[in-house]
């Protein structure tokens, strides 16, 4: 009897101090959102891609190191002329895909002024279905995302002013890059990203953020943006808000709740944000 109480004994403690691990060790910005990977009502609401094919007669894939020393890849589209300015955009869930080169080019015509690099989170891989999707963003880890984005750092070099933009899982992760590019960082555009909550992280951002959202949004919802523009006053960081009455991924065309006038205006607000910060 004395040997079982023992084992409860140790099974309690046990317990308690994983609880209390888990309690002083959140999960960080980007994993809470790539936990929603788990949430079934999320991942229905994005229906599976239409098929759609992009050939692009002024990008090409390319290839870097990553910080971690493994290959990461890219879709590269140079500015007509030589330019300092590059601009990083962060595919969702699905991965790089030629929707995401679509908008890449559409960027690069509509900036005129900027290196366009579309950086793919998934080394290669791209989702065919939601399903899909859903074991890739789960799959990927902070650590390889945090090397693939400061070799892509490294690769457009020290000289380089440094634009992110991203949507869905890719929003948080063009913050995330705007905080990693440190002073070369720019300017960022999150549309409906996990918003980083650690007051400490934005306090060294240098970028001015751009932050696009959704008023039905489950997941990103009202509250969380509330809170997140409380975080960037509280930091001394200047963060435009625009909220829409739309639900999460109302730009892009293949999801149910596309909203054509929406996605337009955020558009608009986009170029307009970073044309006025290129040079």
């Amino acid at each position: 009897m004395r040997g079982l109480n023992a084992l409860l004994i140790i099974c309690l403690f046990q317990s308690q101090l994983q609880a209390q691990t888990i309690a002083c060790c959140p999960a960080s910005s980007t994993e809470s959102f790539a936990q929603f990977a788990s949430d079934r009502s999320f991942v229905m609401s994005h229906p599976n891609l239409r098929p759609y094919i992009y050939k692009s007669q002024l990008g090409k894939s390319i290839v870097f190191k990553a910080a971690d020393g493994r290959d990461a890849y890219g879709f590269e589209i140079r500015s007509g002329k030589p330019s300092n300015n590059y601009v990083f955009v962060i595919h969702e869930w699905w991965g790089l895909n030629d929707y995401i080169k679509k908008e890449s080019a559409r960027l690069w015509a509509d900036l005129g002024n900027a290196n366009i690099i579309a950086i793919d989170l998934y080394d290669g891989k791209v989702a065919a279905n939601r399903e899909d999707a859903s074991k890739l963003m789960s799959q990927a880890t902070s650590d390889r995302i945090i090397a693939i984005l400061k070799g892509a750092i490294a690769y457009v070099g020290p000289s380089a002013r440094i634009f992110s933009i991203g949507w869905c899982f890719g929003g948080g992760w063009s913050l995330q890059a705007s905080l990693l590019a440190g002073d070369q960082a720019d300017g960022c555009v999150m549309y409906y990203g996990m918003p980083e909550k650690d007051l400490d992280k934005l306090k060294i951002l240098h970028a001015d953020v751009l932050g696009i959202f959704a008023n039905k949004d489950q997941w990103i919802n009202p509250k969380l943006v509330d809170e997140f523009e409380a975080n960037m006053k509280k930091a001394g960081k200047k963060l435009i808000v625009k909220r829409y009455e739309a639900d999460h991924a109302f730009a892009n065309p293949s999801n149910p709740s596309y909203d054509k006038i929406a996605r337009e205006s955020a558009y608009g607000q986009t170029l307009a944000f970073l044309k006025e910060r290129l040079k």
